[in-house]
């Protein structure tokens, strides 16, 4: 292959005597034709081999750190059901307090309002929001000690707070371990995303975008 540019060229010792026409290599026909053989050329033994190995590893790396990916929830029991929620959007977890009726405004859902460190927050009932069968009988529990606790969840400036009948606390899980929804009351809803096999249990695992918005909504209807 001519390489005439680097021996006399613009990168060579610029004796070219065509230089005075063209002013630079890159505005010559002989220097556009070696460009031209360079994209021309064979494809070298292996070319193909070696960049489908290349890809196909970076694709499987990528579908490992997908896999591998952690979810962070806080898991509690209504009732019967368990559940889990994101941490990002619990707050804190108090014991029980007074709710204060709103007058023409409490029902089902919207419980009243609660004293929190010296702030009114409104207080709900997730039980009846996910339409929860009432335990009759005594549930198992899997906390050492179990009492009703209240937890305080917001996201976007919008706070909530909601008794639970038994707060287990934090767990990780991966993201491919997230599985359809099953038949059970807490999804009938689709307030699930899936649910996950803990313990033997099926796990139902909140949609906190959904139950958020659906919250703000029908809260005072």
């Amino acid at each position: 292959m001519n390489n005439c540019y680097h021996l006399i060229g613009i990168v060579g010792d610029r004796t070219c005597p065509e230089l005075a026409h063209f002013i630079h290599c890159r505005n010559c026909p002989v220097y556009s034709n070696i460009g031209r053989q360079l994209l021309e050329r064979p494809i070298p033994e292996n070319y193909r081999r070696e960049w489908t190995e290349l890809f196909s590893q970076t694709r499987a790396e990528s579908d490992t750190l997908t896999n591998t990916e952690t979810l962070t929830v806080v898991i509690f029991r209504l009732q019967r059901e368990w559940l889990a929620l994101s941490t990002g959007v619990f707050q804190e977890t108090i014991s029980p307090t007074s709710i204060h009726t709103l007058p023409h405004r409490s029902n089902h859902i919207l419980r009243g309002l609660v004293n929190i460190r010296g702030e009114l927050q409104l207080c709900i009932s997730l039980t009846h929001l996910l339409n929860l069968e009432t335990a009759d009988t005594p549930v198992a529990a899997l906390s050492p000690v179990v009492y009703p606790r209240m937890v305080m969840v917001e996201k976007a400036g919008s706070v909530w707070v909601f008794a639970v009948d038994e707060l287990y606390g934090v767990q990780r899980f991966y993201q491919h371990e997230i599985r359809d929804n099953p038949s059970v009351t807490a999804t009938n809803h689709n307030f699930a995303k899936g649910f996950f096999y803990w313990r033997g249990k099926s796990l139902g695992y909140l949609d906190e975008e959904l139950l958020f918005t659906t919250l703000d909504k029908k809260v005072w209807r």
